[in-house]
């Protein structure tokens, strides 16, 4: 990934923190982890986690579905000449992260 592609997706993960939070219901807390470039800048993948856990799925579903009106927004905050494709997905990757966290702690000795 080259800087500009780092940038990129640094400033796309901030404006999706600040969409999702302004248009969400606020039933689940939705925190943006991060963004992944792909194809040059033409598309991003925007990673993020949602608590609780149960609210994955409806949290997913609604992201999704506002992926046009979010490219909108992104678009109107001239970060760059176009807005890339925009995806959303829970990120995996955080999440088995914090079950090794809990396992760990729960085998360490008190």
């Amino acid at each position: 990934m080259t800087l500009k592609d780092e940038r990129l997706g640094a400033r796309i993960s901030e404006l999706a923190a600040e969409y999702l939070a302004r248009e969400s219901n606020r039933t689940s807390l939705i925190t943006v982890i991060r963004t992944e470039i792909l194809n040059r800048g033409k598309r991003a993948i925007v990673l993020f986690t949602v608590l609780p856990n149960s609210e994955e799925k409806a949290a997913l579903e609604f992201a999704r579905r506002k992926r046009s009106d979010f490219r909108k927004f992104v678009t109107a905050k001239k970060i760059m000449g176009f807005a890339p494709a925009i995806d959303f997905q829970i990120d995996l990757g955080e999440k088995n992260r914090q079950r090794i966290d809990e396992l760990s702690s729960q085998d360490s000795p008190r």
